[in-house]
């Protein structure tokens, strides 16, 4: 074997996944048929969920100038996400290349084998390990590894090689999308409808414009594909009337509508995360965040998997948890998209979406569906109201000193918050001490973690259980049923943490 777990493709999820695993004890070998980052960068931040999900690990320090946006919108309504506490509209100004870049140089510290100018051509999946074939500079060379993750975006060659299926809507327009220097544009912040289409422009600094047209007609081909400038300015000419031909392009891309998702997240040895997994509308950094996410939530559970002390079902949840968020990601930028990008016909329902967001709770369903930060899994451990919930950011004493929910995730362990100096609950975690650490500590304000005595949270950030009274006599058990659920017998054999094991190496 090559490796416990071989990811493909180098984008935001697979670097993250591959650190996950690195923190979990995996060696992970990644993938990547660009021999150079190429420095494009659709995604200019991430949402409010993502951002947390980095926080947990320690690397919202190397984003330096990190500012978030409270101001939002949804399908062009624009409105304050603050209005849900702790959510906003996201980190902003933050080029998709910045975020490779922190997310790469992270994983290569850790330990993670990246190697450049490979690239995946094909597989075969047997009982006990999936094999590869990938072109290299030296040749085709074949790989081989327990399990595969595909996380090569929306064209995904793993998806299509191992056969997932992938149903969805096709593509009802072609947009394109550039950077261009010397233009002079005025800023279209939320886009401008006009009789052939709809443009937007906002200034990234220095005289460079980020530009996205979108015609008012069928498109040429669902895939993305390869447009030039001119393409570009000329369809920015037939619905604006400005020439913009004269401007320099940084860069040119184009994208379209079609919305599809797998069946199934995984199959046998063969995992997918990601646009791999799922393509939308991009609309509020959704789509590098959903992918982050998904990687935040795999990655332990194939660690403790290929370590062999996962416990029965815990790799299965990734798709039961992760192909809910999904559908719902698909659900709300195809909504988005209809009153975004559509025409004439859709200003009756602009109309009235623009009266229902007046409304607080409104706002407040919309911005945690697109922050994330409404995400709830079913861990069936109780009615508590941040069971299955993402932990939040929150100031904690203890006797070390102040800590945070955040700064004890970075090791991407388990963590028994003990909020209410319960020693029964300390002592029945004990056991499981190599996967969960205890933490005796205190919000600094208690509804801060709504009253909880005692929160058990999952190494991505999400609480398995929790106990509302201290010393209650049900709660030994219930803690031992959830341990016992999210990190198998006590006592499990294995190193959790990645270590240095293993040469850190680009190739």
């Amino acid at each position: 074997m090559d490796a416990d777990v071989i990811v493909v493709g180098a984008g935001p999820t697979g670097l993250m996944l591959a650190g996950e695993l690195r923190l979990g004890g995996a060696h992970v070998l990644v993938v990547e048929r660009l021999e150079q980052p190429t420095g494009q960068s659709r995604g200019l931040g991430f949402t409010a969920r993502a951002m947390e999900v980095f926080d947990q690990r320690g690397l919202l320090a190397h984003f330096e100038g990190l500012e978030v946006a409270p101001l939002g919108h949804f399908g062009g309504v624009q409105f304050d996400y603050t209005v849900l506490p702790d959510a906003h509209f996201g980190a902003r100004g933050i080029p998709q290349s910045r975020t490779e870049d922190v997310l790469e140089r992270w994983v290569i510290s850790l330990g993670a084998d990246l190697r450049r100018g490979w690239e995946f051509l094909e597989l075969q999946e047997h009982q006990d390990r999936v094999e590869i074939a990938v072109a290299t500079p030296r040749g085709v060379q074949r790989l081989s590894a327990p399990y595969l993750v595909g996380c090569g975006g929306g064209s995904s060659a793993v998806r299509r090689a191992a056969g997932f299926s992938f149903p969805g809507t096709d593509a009802t327009r072609t947009m394109y999308l550039a950077d261009v220097a010397g233009c002079g544009l005025r800023p279209r912040f939320l886009g401008e409808r006009l009789e052939h289409g709809m443009v937007m422009a906002a200034p990234l600094g220095e005289g460079v414009d980020r530009i996205i047209v979108v015609p008012d007609r069928a498109p040429d081909e669902e895939r993305e594909r390869s447009v030039s400038f001119a393409e570009v300015a000329g369809a920015w000419r037939r619905i604006t009337g400005e020439d913009i031909s004269n401007g320099t392009a940084h860069w040119v891309s184009s994208f379209t509508d079609a919305t599809r998702q797998v069946t199934e997240y995984r199959r046998g040895r063969v995992l997918l995360a990601g646009d791999a997994a799922h393509i939308h509308l991009p609309a509020g950094g959704q789509g590098l965040s959903t992918g982050v996410q998904d990687a935040a939530n795999l990655g332990w559970k194939l660690a403790a998997q290929s370590r062999g002390t996962a416990p029965k079902g815990l790799l299965d949840s990734y798709h039961a948890e992760r192909h809910a968020a999904g559908a719902r990601l698909l659900m709300n930028t195809q909504a988005q998209g209809m009153l975004f990008v559509g025409g004439p016909e859709m200003d009756p329902l602009r109309a009235l979406f623009g009266e229902l967001i007046q409304y607080d709770d409104v706002k407040r369903h919309l911005a945690g569906l697109v922050s994330g930060v409404d995400i709830r899994y079913d861990t069936m451990t109780g009615g508590h109201p941040l069971v299955g919930r993402r932990i939040p950011p929150r100031v904690l004493a203890g006797a070390a000193g102040r800590t945070s929910t955040m700064e004890l995730l970075h090791p991407a362990r388990g963590v028994l918050l003990d909020l209410a100096g319960d020693a029964a609950l300390c002592a029945a975690a004990e056991p499981w001490r190599e996967q969960v650490v205890t933490a005796r500590v205190r919000a600094e304000a208690p509804q801060a973690l709504a009253d909880a005595a005692a929160l058990l949270v999952r190494p991505d950030g999400y609480v398995a259980w929790a106990a509302e009274r201290a010393r209650d006599a049900g709660a030994v058990e219930g803690l031992g049923a959830a341990l016992h659920r999210w990190f198998g017998a006590p006592g499990a054999a294995g190193a959790v943490q990645g270590g240095a094991a293993g040469a850190a190496r680009v190739r």
